[in-house]
């Protein structure tokens, strides 16, 4: 069974591959379910390891429904990777009614041709996974990224242990995976999981310090901008 890590960073993805893992998906910000890391620490991730690299192209955290200019973003970093030789991009696009933008997901597809490609997590809020399964088989999608539709990989794996039996796709469990439940999805038959296996360390006393969290920023049915409107007025104002 395959196992592909979520690295953060270049000291995790060694930690994967010393841990016997059999490929990174390299990103940042695990905390908002991660976006695109910079072309620095993919380049030496790509320089020390020697199994397989994907890479999330995902320009924010939030939702799965881009504008115009987040595409193009996304399109770039695709072009970004294949010239720092990745082997795999994992991404995916929603309308707003949750169904996949296959349009949209069928360019990225293309554009990172021949590498492998994964779509992401996004999977989890479609409404209807067997025709969306059918779908991304059509785009030339190798793999779906699934919690089966669940809080956790482990309460969704009825479904991920149905929907693999309906398709050629490789569905790879992600969602709370652990050392408590990993067995499990190699018993029901799948051949791929996906886990981070995150510990926290190298504290710091933080005591007396302001917090540079911001939870105004963590908002997943919204896109954060910087307004027209409110720049123009700070900037009116110190003229």
């Amino acid at each position: 069974m395959l196992v592909e890590v979520c690295a953060n960073s270049l000291e995790s993805a060694r930690n994967a591959e010393r841990a016997g893992a059999h490929r990174i998906e390299l990103c940042s910000e695990l905390g908002v379910g991660g976006v695109t890391p910079s072309a620095g620490l993919i380049q030496l991730v790509k320089k020390e390891l020697q199994i397989p690299l994907h890479v999330l192209i995902r320009p924010r955290g939030g939702h799965f429904t881009y504008s115009d200019t987040e595409f193009e973003v996304m399109k770039a970093d695709i072009l970004a990777c294949k010239a720092l030789g990745v082997h795999g991009i994992v991404s995916g696009i929603l309308m707003d009614d949750f169904s996949v933008d296959v349009e949209r997901t069928k360019a990225l597809v293309d554009l990172a041709k021949p590498l492998h490609f994964t779509f992401h997590r996004a999977f989890d809020w479609v409404a209807e996974p067997l025709e969306t399964i059918k779908q991304l088989e059509e785009l030339g999608v190798q793999t779906v990224l699934t919690s089966g539709a669940a809080p956790s990989a482990e309460k969704g794996i009825n479904h991920l242990d149905a929907w693999q039996k309906q398709t050629s796709l490789t569905i790879m469990a992600g969602g709370g995976v652990s050392p408590k439940n990993a067995s499990k999805f190699k018993d029901i038959g799948l051949r791929a999981i996906h886990c981070s296996g995150t510990s926290f360390g190298k504290h710091i006393s933080l005591e007396g310090k302001i917090s540079m969290n911001s939870a105004k920023h963590l908002v997943e049915d919204k896109v954060a901008i910087s307004g027209l409107e409110t720049l123009a007025s700070v900037v009116e104002a110190v003229k």
